[in-house]
């Protein structure tokens, strides 16, 4: 018995090794090397017996190769191998040789430079422990869980609701996010905009991580305990840059009644389509993540027949050359442009026309009662 349990407790043993192994990007990459390995002498060879379909630059695509597929360990081992091919390739051809089969002092400076470039993403892919043949899917699956978490329930008929949102610099993660779910059996829509410090991919791994504990947390919580078991959840981070702003909007979908929980949110924005003039909605609150037990106090309001309501960030509105007052100016007088026009599409067009060349991450979303 004491035998069987040392056995199965050495067996864990090494499962638990090679997982963090494997995590750590240590797994067991020879059959990769040992392909690029055997190209090494292939090319050698081509180049000495066929100098012109071959030339000694050739090197560098196994050394490339290798920068992307081996570990550190392997691609040194693999770098000498093309270091003696080349010195074999020079003395041989020797210095009088014509054409492009002759090593250069060019040459060697390329073959030096790819080796160097490909032992630094080695080293990257080794900390990070991402294969490379793996790394593209996995930051697609980021992106894309993304997308999913920021995607808007459905709503009963009489509501439009619609977002865009577009990372600083074109690039696919932003430090803006949206989580939202019906709650109460589908009669309350409770929505959640946050704007997590930074922008782009430096905010984009600490805006997933939130969004889904934003998630999680929304619907399983009351409304008014939200935001402080969010501003708890980011205190325990201890991030160097941990602070967010968020809007929580709570709505009634059969009385039009609505809160607004604020965490240092620029204020939303909510069109009477009695009077056609646009008011600023905000509750009170500090910014998530800076003390704790902070206390968020909601606005109330009311969206009635043909009312729209607009949550935004602060890169629609605010750059360095327009401060945020004229930026809300700039972003009323268009969207009023669509009262008439109708609502459809209105998100995208306007950060087109309010902030399309802006370099900070925008965030947009509209709800409309229909008339």
């Amino acid at each position: 018995m004491a035998r069987a349990r040392l056995t199965w407790h050495r067996a864990r043993t090494a499962l638990r090794k090679s997982a963090v192994d494997y995590f750590r990007g240590d797994a067991s990459d020879w059959l990769a090397f040992a392909g690029l390995l055997a190209t090494v002498p292939a090319i050698a060879c081509g180049t000495l017996m066929l100098p012109v379909w071959f030339s000694p630059a050739a090197l560098v695509l196994p050394i490339v190769a290798g920068g992307l597929l081996l570990r550190p360990a392997s691609l040194l081992a693999l770098y000498a191998a093309s270091a003696a091919a080349l010195i074999v390739e020079a003395l041989v051809l020797g210095p009088y040789t014509e054409g492009p089969a002759r090593v250069t002092p060019g040459t060697v400076l390329v073959v030096a430079a790819c080796g160097f470039f490909g032992l630094v993403i080695a080293q990257f892919r080794s900390r990070v422990g991402v294969p490379w043949r793996r790394g593209g899917t996995m930051l697609f699956d980021l992106r894309e869980r993304i997308r999913v978490q920021s995607q808007l329930p459905a709503l009963p008929r009489g509501w439009h609701r619609e977002m865009a949102l577009r990372p600083a610099g074109g690039q696919s993660f932003s430090g803006d996010f949206v989580v939202a779910a019906r709650t109460h059996g589908g009669r309350t829509l409770e929505i959640v905009l946050t704007d997590v410090s930074g922008k782009g991919m430096e905010a984009g791994s600490r805006a997933l991580l939130l969004s889904g504990a934003f998630g999680g947390l929304l619907g399983a919580l009351p409304p008014h305990g939200f935001l402080p078991a969010a501003n708890g959840y980011l205190l325990r981070q201890e991030w160097d840059e941990g602070f967010a702003t968020s809007v929580h909007l709570v709505l009634d979908l059969q009385t039009g009644d609505y809160e607004l929980l604020s965490a240092g949110h620029l204020p939303a924005l909510q069109l009477s389509a009695g009077s056609g003039r646009w008011h600023e909605k905000s509750g009170e609150g500090p910014l998530l993540g800076v003390y704790d037990g902070a206390e968020f106090e909601p606005a109330r309001g009311n969206l009635r027949r043909g009312d729209v309501l607009m949550l935004f960030t602060d890169g629609l509105v605010e750059t360095a050359d327009r401060d945020i007052s004229e930026g809300i100016d700039r972003l009323t007088g268009e969207a009023d442009r669509y009262v008439a026009a109708g609502w459809e599409g209105a998100a995208w067009h306007l950060i087109e026309k309010v902030a399309k060349d802006v370099n900070d991450d925008r965030a947009l979303l509209i709800i409309r009662r229909s008339p």
